[in-house]
């Protein structure tokens, strides 16, 4: 990992931002510039913890969950001294164990006896504090035939959702969904958006918009699929529609399916080849329309097997509808990337996640890609293939800002991490996968790795 500051002295650099003023306006990021300086320079391998595992910190750095427990980082990181003479690269015992950094709050059961915690699901709400968990039962791939149910798809009994309060470990509101399911793995069925959570029924094809009050209440304000306005049920059930057994598509796939119409009639002018231009580009193609299925949310933005279609909750219209290998799609991924994801609202540090909108060393780095790439359209679908991006699936951690630090300069390296210590008799054929976790600010790092076969290790990485 290369930085671009010149020196490496920390003094020095205090020293010069005595007699320096920064231009106005910039003063954030000339503090900021001290991360070159305070890297995590020391790692603790195979450190002693507890058997449970890591989701993320919180965005405000206090909390770090591991269902279901639930750890607190200090407002310091730890002062470890030795009692007795010893080597000064060395640390006492005690720093072996994951308890000489952070404090356990507490710890609650939120799973009964036949349910089990998702280990992958977690969403902060920072404002509040509140912390979003997911519990649910086996699943079942031999789901009976439902009314509204999408065939093929597998069922769960009862998932719910729990709203914690992490400051004391209160339950303050839960949602059930029974014979039902939604992927919960990394969060993917859900998204967090200021005070509403949408829920991705893919058995339903429903999308569940719920908000989340002051108290910790979670309220159901609407179901986006059957119906799309309010009074949809009613005015069916007022002109006996329902009563008379008529089948009717979900009011969300009638919006797509008018939207389409609509583009392809207004394609062509002329009227004679408007008709050849209809049958070629809708009616052929009609049975395939209907059989796409919602798969993932992003605010209020749907995306299914082959196309991203972005629909609005107020006016219940389809607003633009892009296939995976769009051009203008990938143009505003490319120009507006900061626009897909949902960064933290009170969050000094979520200001500053780099991406190759707001960063040249970003969008640099996109483009080389996409020129060494042999073809343009599959590049394009590639890219596509990540929306809608997942709730808080970014880190604000500065050795993350490329203003501060690149991953392309192999030969100028300011610290390193390396998941596992190069001795020891392990199989080095064994495959191994690493993930990395780091603090907001912190220079504070874990890393887990996981080997076939084998114990997962943890790494505590930190400035000494």
């Amino acid at each position: 990992m290369a930085t671009f500051f010149c020196s490496a002295n920390l003094a020095s650099r205090v020293f010069d931002r005595q007699f320096l003023s920064p231009r106005p306006g910039t003063t954030v990021n000339t503090v900021r510039q001290f991360y070159e300086n305070l890297v995590p320079s020391y790692t603790i391998y195979d450190i002693d913890y507890p058997d449970y595992s890591f989701r993320k910190f919180t965005d405000d750095g206090k909390y770090l969950p591991e269902p279901p427990r639930f750890n607190r980082v200090p407002s310091h990181l730890a002062n470890i001294s030795c009692n007795e003479p010893c080597d000064s690269h060395d640390l006492p015992p005690k720093a072996k164990k994951f308890d000489s950094f952070f404090k356990q709050l507490y710890s609650i059961s939120l799973a009964s006896s036949n349910e089990y915690i998702c280990k992958d699901f977690f969403l902060y709400m920072e404002f509040h504090q509140f912390g979003l968990f997911a519990t649910s039962t086996a699943q079942s791939n031999d789901s009976s035939a439902t009314e509204g149910a999408i065939h093929g798809v597998p069922s769960i009994e009862k998932i719910t959702f729990y709203l914690v309060r992490l400051d004391d470990g209160a339950v303050l509101g839960e949602k059930a969904f029974r014979n039902d399911f939604i992927n919960l793995a990394h969060s993917i069925g859900a998204y967090l958006y200021e005070d509403l959570l949408c829920i991705v029924s893919l058995r339903y094809q429903t999308i569940h918009v719920l908000q989340i009050r002051d108290s910790g209440n979670l309220v159901e304000v609407r179901k986006i699929g059957t119906f799309c306005q309010e009074d949809d049920e009613l005015f069916l059930h007022s002109h006996g529609q329902a009563a008379r057994g008529v089948s009717f598509l979900p009011g969300i796939k009638q919006r797509l399916l008018s939207f389409i119409f609509r583009k392809t009639w207004n394609d062509e002018s002329d009227q004679t080849l408007r008709v050849q231009h209809l049958k070629k580009k809708f009616y052929f193609h009609f049975q395939d329309y209907v059989d796409l299925i919602i798969w993932k949310v992003s605010r209020s933005t749907e995306q299914n097997l082959a196309f991203f279609a972005v629909y609005n909750m107020e006016t219940t219209d389809i607003v633009s509808l892009y296939q995976n290998s769009s051009e203008e799609l990938y143009s505003l991924f490319e120009y507006f990337y900061d626009h897909f994801h949902t960064n933290p609202q009170n969050s000094s540090h979520g200001n500053f996640i780099s991406s190759h909108s707001n960063n040249v060393h970003a969008l640099d780095q996109l483009r080389t890609i996409k020129n060494k790439a042999n073809s343009t359209s599959q590049f394009v679908k590639k890219m596509m293939a990540s929306l809608p991006y997942t709730c808080q699936s970014q880190s604000p951690s500065p050795y993350f800002d490329l203003s501060l630090f690149r991953y392309d300069k192999p030969n100028v390296v300011k610290f390193k991490i390396k998941p596992g210590s190069d001795s020891g008799a392990s199989d080095s054929r064994a495959k191994r996968i690493s993930s990395f976790l780091f603090h907001p600010f912190f220079p504070l790092a874990l890393s887990i790795q996981q080997t076939y076969m084998q114990p997962t290790v943890v790494n505590l990485h930190f400035r000494r």
